[in-house]
């Protein structure tokens, strides 16, 4: 049987452990948490280890942190209203630049694969779309409303400007670029889950989604694009988004992430039941109809609420966990 091993085990923040994010590199990660820090983590001999802690950026919790893809910047979204943008081109990290706008709390924010854009969701129901205009400049190209309640996280597209956003109404919208206009639009809503959808992630290729919600439920959704007569793709049409499977009976509380590693196709939740499990895609099932099993559960992982996982970015089957309990845990995912 596959097993999740605990490598560390790290009393990371006072108060609840939010969020964390790995850099690009696989050898650093943040996080951010109830105590109006960020702590940045690095691997040492004897394991990972705090090297900054950054403070000041923020007056209220802060909910999300994002590496951008070049990894020399990092996004902080925070209950105080506010996105702040850290860098250390002085030499140690600063915050250099504040996104102002949402009318209360942040939720998440999001780099663009190109690292040209981001994207930050708030409690106002508003989805925002910065782009990078300059050193320390961001200037706002979009504010979406296609939401009537609290937006709880947005997600780009792997490898396109496509953006996926989250929400206490039970949908998720998707989003694009209109090229005549440059307006953004939403330009397809998924709807499946009966109740709050806490978070969502891509596999590797975009063609798929995979969503969280306080039903317990997992839902895995795929991109269906238009076709004419001929079978030949048509560009002016919009996709369609279609929910394939649906893993149910496996959580017995609300799932509040979700991570699908681009490496091994894993798939891991974060649930209040306090149990991290990973499900694996059956080999050789149809495309329009695939299943998942469940390969692994942690019982325990926490004390408290799981509140997010992410996979190590390098392929090394790592793991990373937070927690309610102040908690960050490293995992070694083993499939014996």
């Amino acid at each position: 049987m596959a097993k999740l091993e605990l490598l560390q085990s790290i009393n990371a923040h006072k108060g609840i452990v939010w969020n964390v994010s790995w850099h690009p590199n696989g050898n650093i990660f943040a996080s951010c948490g109830e105590d109006k820090v960020i702590n940045l983590w690095s691997k040492e001999n004897q394991g990972w280890a705090v090297k900054t802690m950054l403070v000041d950026g923020h007056q209220r919790t802060i909910r999300e942190v994002a590496w951008s893809p070049c990894g020399n910047f990092l996004a902080s979204a925070s209950f105080d209203g506010t996105t702040a943008i850290w860098d250390k081109k002085s030499g140690q990290f600063e915050c250099n630049a504040t996104l102002e706008g949402h009318e209360n709390e942040v939720k998440s924010v999001a780099w663009s694969p190109s690292g040209q854009l981001l994207a930050t969701c708030g409690r106002d129901k508003s989805v925002w779309v910065w782009e990078v205009a300059g050193d320390d400049e961001y200037v706002c190209e979009a504010v979406l409303n296609a939401h009537n309640q609290d937006v709880k996280k947005v997600v780009w597209h792997p490898s396109l400007e496509v953006l996926a956003s989250a929400s206490y109404d039970n949908t998720v919208k998707i989003y694009k670029e209109d090229q005549l206009d440059s307006d953004w639009n939403c330009v397809a809503t998924l709807e499946s889950h009966e109740t709050t959808v806490w978070s969502l992630t891509f596999d590797k290729t975009g063609e798929r989604l995979a969503t969280c919600s306080a039903d317990n439920t997992v839902k895995i959704w795929k991109e269906y694009k238009p076709n004419n007569e001929l079978g030949v793709s048509v560009s002016d049409k919009e996709s369609s988004w279609k929910c394939i499977c649906t893993l149910s009976g496996y959580h017995t509380r609300a799932i509040y992430d979700i991570a699908w590693c681009h490496h091994s196709g894993l798939i891991a939740t974060a649930s209040g039941d306090d149990i991290i499990r990973i499900f694996k895609e059956a080999e050789d099932c149809d495309p329009d109809a695939p299943t998942f099993d469940l390969i692994c559960k942690k019982y325990d992982a926490h004390s408290q609420d799981v509140n997010c996982v992410k996979w190590n970015p390098t392929a090394n089957n790592e793991l990373v966990s937070c927690s309610d309990d102040g908690q960050i845990k490293i995992w070694k995912f083993l499939d014996e």
